[in-house]
């Protein structure tokens, strides 16, 4: 499988580069960044399989970006400005981020020729929520905003005719692996805002595991994030 990681030095990207590089079932990765990665090095990793694609915009591709894209299986768009740096940005540089350019990043995919079924995951969060019904206390233009991208991406998929598929990945809290300041903040969050948490590689693990062997639902919320990456990463290493 070849894989295409966007945001791949953002703190979501870099871990699922780091357990993309142990999976034997996935041949090829495409780490899409605007600087260069540098790959978690440990027993088992497979750096031969690394392909730093540098790009100045995600809302941008070059016919040299497009010819590394050709031929992938399935993308996992990490990609976005979080919620706590919106508030001091122009909020159309947000918008254009976090919308316009896994729009444009998926239709640019399944153009270069991406192999069928093309599987997309985006990163989104689980208080963007798509009952119209109800409003965010909370940010709510910038919530309501990860809501439209999340339905104009399955609108792409839908248009596709079973070309794409799209799931979106609706993680609360994440937090380091090992305990840290994260993982104080995801307990206070639990308490004070009802906001559940998943670990980087809990979350990771269910990503890869989804795009590899399909969809099981979507959207895949916080649970069945701990969930599939919990089995993931508890199951037996592969002899392959």
């Amino acid at each position: 499988m070849k894989l295409i990681v966007a945001g791949a030095t953002g703190f979501v990207g870099k871990e699922v580069i780091r357990l993309s590089l142990k999976r034997p079932d996935i041949t090829t990765v495409i780490a899409l960044s605007r600087t260069p990665v540098s790959p978690v090095l440990e027993d088992g990793t497979d750096v031969s399989k690394l392909r730093n694609v540098i790009i100045k915009d995600y809302g941008d591709y070059p016919d040299s970006v497009k010819n590394d894209l050709a031929g992938a299986d399935a993308c996992i768009w990490t990609v976005a400005i979080t919620p706590t740096k919106s508030k001091g940005m122009d909020f159309k540089e947000v918008k254009r981020v976090c919308q316009d350019c896994p729009v444009t990043g998926l239709r640019t995919m399944h153009e270069a020729g991406a192999n069928v079924p093309f599987r997309f995951i985006y990163m989104s969060g689980s208080a963007a929520e798509r009952d119209p019904t109800k409003t965010p206390a909370f940010l709510p233009e910038y919530l309501l905003m990860r809501v439209s991208a999340e339905n104009q991406l399955l609108a792409v998929a839908a248009e596709s005719k079973g070309d794409l598929e799209v799931c979106v990945a609706k993680p609360g809290w994440i937090t380091a692996a090992t305990f840290t300041t994260r993982s104080v903040v995801a307990f206070v969050m639990k308490l004070a805002l009802s906001m559940p948490s998943v670990t980087i590689t809990e979350c990771s693990a269910a990503m890869l595991d989804q795009v590899a062997n399909g969809f099981e639902k979507e959207p895949l919320v916080n649970k069945d994030l701990v969930r599939i990456g919990r089995r993931v990463l508890s199951a037996p290493p592969s002899e392959d």
